[in-house]
Protein backbone atom coordinates (compact mmCIF):
# COMPACT_ATOMS: atom_id res chain seq x y z
CA UNK A 1 0.00 0.00 0.00
CA UNK A 2 1.27 3.60 -0.84
CA UNK A 3 -0.01 6.22 1.31
CA UNK A 4 0.81 9.92 2.27
CA UNK A 5 1.00 12.29 5.48
CA UNK A 6 1.91 15.75 6.35
CA UNK A 7 4.45 16.78 8.72
CA UNK A 8 4.85 20.45 8.95
CA UNK A 9 2.50 21.10 6.12
CA UNK A 10 4.23 19.21 3.82
CA UNK A 11 3.15 16.23 2.20
CA UNK A 12 5.42 13.12 2.64
CA UNK A 13 4.97 9.46 1.07
CA UNK A 14 6.00 6.14 1.95
CA UNK A 15 4.85 1.89 1.52
CA UNK A 16 3.62 -0.24 4.08
CA UNK A 17 3.92 -3.89 2.98
CA UNK A 18 3.54 -7.32 4.36
CA UNK A 19 2.23 -8.26 8.31
CA UNK A 20 4.07 -9.08 10.91
CA UNK A 21 7.25 -7.46 13.36
CA UNK A 22 7.20 -3.54 12.22
CA UNK A 23 10.67 -2.09 10.34
CA UNK A 24 10.78 1.71 9.26
CA UNK A 25 13.48 1.91 6.60
CA UNK A 26 14.89 4.89 5.83
CA UNK A 27 17.04 4.85 2.94
CA UNK A 28 20.38 7.02 1.66
CA UNK A 29 20.81 10.22 -0.27
CA UNK A 30 20.09 10.92 -3.36
CA UNK A 31 18.18 7.90 -3.65
CA UNK A 32 14.70 6.81 -2.91
CA UNK A 33 12.60 4.48 -1.00
CA UNK A 34 12.62 2.22 -3.93
CA UNK A 35 16.45 0.99 -2.93
CA UNK A 36 14.74 -1.19 -0.11
CA UNK A 37 12.60 -2.78 -2.60
CA UNK A 38 14.62 -5.69 -3.42
CA UNK A 39 15.85 -6.26 0.37
CA UNK A 40 12.74 -6.03 1.89
CA UNK A 41 10.98 -8.34 -0.61
CA UNK A 42 13.11 -10.89 0.83
CA UNK A 43 12.05 -10.38 4.71
CA UNK A 44 9.27 -12.73 5.68
CA UNK A 45 7.17 -11.92 9.18
CA UNK A 46 7.99 -8.24 8.46
CA UNK A 47 5.70 -5.44 8.05
CA UNK A 48 7.97 -3.15 6.19
CA UNK A 49 7.37 0.57 6.34
CA UNK A 50 9.31 2.46 4.00
CA UNK A 51 9.13 6.24 4.01
CA UNK A 52 10.42 8.51 1.09
CA UNK A 53 12.61 11.17 3.14
CA UNK A 54 11.94 14.20 2.37
CA UNK A 55 12.71 16.13 -0.78
CA UNK A 56 13.38 12.18 -2.03
CA UNK A 57 11.30 10.20 -4.47
CA UNK A 58 7.50 11.24 -4.22
CA UNK A 59 7.92 13.41 -0.66
CA UNK A 60 8.23 17.47 -1.44
CA UNK A 61 10.61 19.23 0.20
CA UNK A 62 8.12 21.76 1.68
CA UNK A 63 8.98 25.36 1.88
CA UNK A 64 12.68 26.56 1.50
CA UNK A 65 12.17 29.08 3.32
CA UNK A 66 11.35 27.20 6.50
CA UNK A 67 14.92 25.21 6.61
CA UNK A 68 17.75 27.03 8.75
CA UNK A 69 20.42 29.36 7.34
CA UNK A 70 23.96 29.71 8.57
CA UNK A 71 24.84 26.64 10.03
CA UNK A 72 27.16 25.50 7.12
CA UNK A 73 29.85 28.03 7.86
CA UNK A 74 31.75 27.06 4.50
CA UNK A 75 28.56 28.07 2.50
CA UNK A 76 26.18 30.55 5.34
CA UNK A 77 23.70 31.15 2.82
CA UNK A 78 22.74 27.51 2.01
CA UNK A 79 19.32 25.84 3.30
CA UNK A 80 20.05 22.99 5.74
CA UNK A 81 17.91 19.89 5.71
CA UNK A 82 18.39 18.93 9.10
CA UNK A 83 18.29 15.70 11.06
CA UNK A 84 15.75 16.95 13.41
CA UNK A 85 13.71 18.39 10.82
CA UNK A 86 14.09 14.12 8.76
CA UNK A 87 13.27 12.94 12.34
CA UNK A 88 10.26 14.32 12.93
CA UNK A 89 8.91 13.58 9.84
CA UNK A 90 9.85 9.64 10.59
CA UNK A 91 7.82 10.62 13.89
CA UNK A 92 4.92 11.73 12.19
CA UNK A 93 4.38 8.61 10.01
CA UNK A 94 4.37 6.59 13.21
CA UNK A 95 1.80 8.90 14.49
CA UNK A 96 -0.09 8.87 11.16
CA UNK A 97 0.19 4.92 10.96
CA UNK A 98 -0.19 5.01 15.01
CA UNK A 99 2.61 2.88 15.46
CA UNK A 100 4.02 3.14 19.32
CA UNK A 101 6.98 1.62 18.42
CA UNK A 102 9.49 -0.58 16.00
CA UNK A 103 12.74 -1.48 14.73
CA UNK A 104 14.60 1.02 12.28
CA UNK A 105 16.62 0.01 9.61
CA UNK A 106 18.65 3.41 8.14
CA UNK A 107 21.34 3.87 5.02
CA UNK A 108 24.30 6.58 5.06
CA UNK A 109 21.91 9.77 5.79
CA UNK A 110 19.14 6.83 7.19
CA UNK A 111 21.35 5.81 9.77
CA UNK A 112 22.26 9.73 11.22
CA UNK A 113 18.21 10.00 11.27
CA UNK A 114 18.29 6.78 13.58
CA UNK A 115 21.10 8.61 15.50
CA UNK A 116 18.67 11.75 15.64
CA UNK A 117 15.67 9.73 16.79
CA UNK A 118 17.32 8.34 19.58
CA UNK A 119 17.96 11.45 20.93
CA UNK A 120 14.06 12.84 21.21
CA UNK A 121 12.07 9.17 21.44
CA UNK A 122 13.91 6.39 22.07
CA UNK A 123 11.33 5.19 23.68
CA UNK A 124 10.00 4.32 20.35
CA UNK A 125 12.71 2.32 19.11
CA UNK A 126 13.38 -1.30 20.02
CA UNK A 127 15.82 -2.19 17.68
CA UNK A 128 18.43 0.26 15.34
CA UNK A 129 20.11 -1.08 12.06
CA UNK A 130 22.75 0.59 10.24
CA UNK A 131 23.93 -0.01 6.86
CA UNK A 132 26.75 1.41 5.76
CA UNK A 133 26.47 4.55 7.96
CA UNK A 134 28.63 6.28 10.69
CA UNK A 135 27.65 8.14 13.63
CA UNK A 136 30.82 10.35 13.31
CA UNK A 137 30.63 13.93 12.26
CA UNK A 138 32.40 15.49 8.81
CA UNK A 139 35.60 16.01 9.45
CA UNK A 140 37.44 18.68 7.29
CA UNK A 141 38.06 17.10 3.96
CA UNK A 142 34.18 16.24 4.33
CA UNK A 143 32.91 19.66 5.18
CA UNK A 144 35.02 20.62 2.49
CA UNK A 145 34.06 17.89 -0.29
CA UNK A 146 29.82 19.19 0.75
CA UNK A 147 30.68 23.11 0.29
CA UNK A 148 32.52 21.75 -3.52
CA UNK A 149 29.07 19.86 -3.96
CA UNK A 150 26.68 22.51 -3.30
CA UNK A 151 29.21 25.43 -5.52
CA UNK A 152 28.95 22.50 -8.41
CA UNK A 153 24.84 22.31 -8.10
CA UNK A 154 24.36 25.37 -8.04
CA UNK A 155 26.37 25.72 -11.22
CA UNK A 156 25.65 23.17 -12.91
CA UNK A 157 22.67 21.64 -11.66
CA UNK A 158 22.42 17.71 -10.10
CA UNK A 159 23.93 15.89 -13.29
CA UNK A 160 27.37 15.85 -12.61
CA UNK A 161 26.76 15.44 -8.52
CA UNK A 162 24.93 12.28 -9.20
CA UNK A 163 26.49 11.14 -12.48
CA UNK A 164 29.43 10.99 -9.80
CA UNK A 165 27.82 9.44 -7.00
CA UNK A 166 25.81 6.40 -9.13
CA UNK A 167 29.58 5.73 -10.42
CA UNK A 168 31.69 6.03 -6.94
CA UNK A 169 29.41 4.86 -4.42
CA UNK A 170 28.51 1.61 -6.03
CA UNK A 171 31.01 -1.03 -5.37
CA UNK A 172 32.99 -2.40 -8.05
CA UNK A 173 32.47 -5.75 -7.63
CA UNK A 174 28.36 -4.62 -7.81
CA UNK A 175 29.21 -3.12 -11.05
CA UNK A 176 31.24 -6.34 -12.70
CA UNK A 177 28.90 -8.41 -11.67
CA UNK A 178 25.90 -6.16 -12.76
CA UNK A 179 26.74 -3.53 -15.00
CA UNK A 180 22.68 -2.30 -15.03
CA UNK A 181 23.07 -1.52 -11.44
CA UNK A 182 24.65 1.95 -12.47
CA UNK A 183 21.31 2.99 -14.53
CA UNK A 184 19.33 1.44 -12.57
CA UNK A 185 20.61 3.82 -8.90
CA UNK A 186 21.26 6.88 -11.08
CA UNK A 187 17.86 7.07 -12.40
CA UNK A 188 15.84 6.57 -8.51
CA UNK A 189 18.26 9.90 -8.23
CA UNK A 190 15.83 12.54 -8.77
CA UNK A 191 16.12 15.13 -5.69
CA UNK A 192 15.98 18.99 -6.71
CA UNK A 193 18.91 21.35 -7.04
CA UNK A 194 17.49 22.87 -4.34
CA UNK A 195 17.15 19.59 -2.21
CA UNK A 196 20.45 18.42 -2.95
CA UNK A 197 21.71 21.66 -1.62
CA UNK A 198 19.61 21.78 1.39
CA UNK A 199 20.80 17.71 1.91
CA UNK A 200 24.43 18.35 1.53
CA UNK A 201 24.34 21.27 4.33
CA UNK A 202 22.15 19.18 6.56
CA UNK A 203 24.84 16.22 6.71
CA UNK A 204 27.50 19.03 6.98
CA UNK A 205 25.93 20.64 10.23
CA UNK A 206 24.69 16.82 11.63
CA UNK A 207 26.20 16.67 14.95
CA UNK A 208 28.93 14.03 16.41
CA UNK A 209 26.69 10.83 17.26
CA UNK A 210 29.19 9.38 18.94
CA UNK A 211 28.25 10.20 22.48
CA UNK A 212 24.33 9.12 21.54
CA UNK A 213 26.05 5.50 20.30
CA UNK A 214 27.23 5.32 24.12
CA UNK A 215 23.61 5.58 25.40
CA UNK A 216 21.76 2.75 22.73
CA UNK A 217 20.13 0.46 25.13
CA UNK A 218 18.22 -1.20 22.24
CA UNK A 219 20.05 -3.76 20.08
CA UNK A 220 21.93 -2.33 17.49
CA UNK A 221 23.07 -4.12 14.13
CA UNK A 222 25.52 -2.52 11.70
CA UNK A 223 26.66 -3.88 8.44
CA UNK A 224 29.52 -2.42 7.04
CA UNK A 225 30.78 -2.04 3.24
CA UNK A 226 34.50 -3.21 2.19
CA UNK A 227 34.35 -1.46 -0.88
CA UNK A 228 32.32 1.75 0.26
CA UNK A 229 34.29 5.04 -0.43
CA UNK A 230 32.67 6.81 2.20
CA UNK A 231 31.98 4.66 5.29
CA UNK A 232 34.60 2.45 6.60
CA UNK A 233 34.29 -0.40 8.48
CA UNK A 234 36.49 1.08 11.51
CA UNK A 235 33.84 3.42 10.87
CA UNK A 236 31.16 1.32 11.95
CA UNK A 237 33.03 -0.79 14.56
CA UNK A 238 32.31 1.86 16.69
CA UNK A 239 28.78 0.59 17.24
CA UNK A 240 30.27 -1.60 19.53
CA UNK A 241 30.27 0.87 22.09
CA UNK A 242 26.76 0.89 22.21
CA UNK A 243 25.03 -0.75 25.76
CA UNK A 244 22.36 -2.46 24.12
CA UNK A 245 25.05 -4.83 22.43
CA UNK A 246 25.74 -4.85 18.81
CA UNK A 247 25.97 -7.35 15.98
CA UNK A 248 28.74 -6.38 12.92
CA UNK A 249 29.06 -7.72 9.54
CA UNK A 250 31.28 -7.34 7.06
CA UNK A 251 30.46 -7.43 3.34
CA UNK A 252 33.88 -7.43 1.72
CA UNK A 253 32.82 -6.90 -2.16
CA UNK A 254 29.94 -4.66 -1.33
CA UNK A 255 29.97 -0.19 -1.58
CA UNK A 256 27.64 2.27 -0.14
CA UNK A 257 24.31 0.87 -1.24
CA UNK A 258 25.08 -2.22 0.23
CA UNK A 259 21.56 -3.73 0.54
CA UNK A 260 21.16 -2.90 -3.21
CA UNK A 261 23.91 -4.32 -4.23
CA UNK A 262 23.26 -7.69 -2.17
CA UNK A 263 19.61 -7.65 -1.13
CA UNK A 264 19.12 -11.65 -0.25
CA UNK A 265 22.60 -11.03 1.71
CA UNK A 266 21.47 -7.83 3.83
CA UNK A 267 17.94 -9.64 4.25
CA UNK A 268 19.34 -12.72 5.65
CA UNK A 269 21.60 -10.85 7.59
CA UNK A 270 18.18 -8.79 8.91
CA UNK A 271 15.98 -11.60 8.76
CA UNK A 272 18.41 -13.47 11.45
CA UNK A 273 19.16 -10.25 13.66
CA UNK A 274 15.40 -9.81 13.87
CA UNK A 275 14.93 -13.34 15.26
CA UNK A 276 16.63 -12.44 18.20
CA UNK A 277 14.39 -12.07 21.39
CA UNK A 278 15.73 -8.45 22.22
CA UNK A 279 15.85 -7.60 18.70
Amino acid sequence: MKGTYESNGTRLSFRDTGKGQVVVFLHPTPLDREYWRPMAEGLAGVRAIIADLRGHGESELGSVESLPVGGFALVPDAPALTMKQLAADVLALLDHLKINEAVFAGCSIGGSVLLELWRIAPERMTGLAFVCSKPQADGETNLKKRAENIANVRSNGTGPLFDGMAGSLIGKTAQERRPAIVNELRARMTVSAIGAVAVQAGLATRPDSLPTVATITAPVLAIAGGEDPTTSPADMEVFGAAPGGCEFHLLPDAGHFAAYEQPEKVASLLAEWLRQPEA
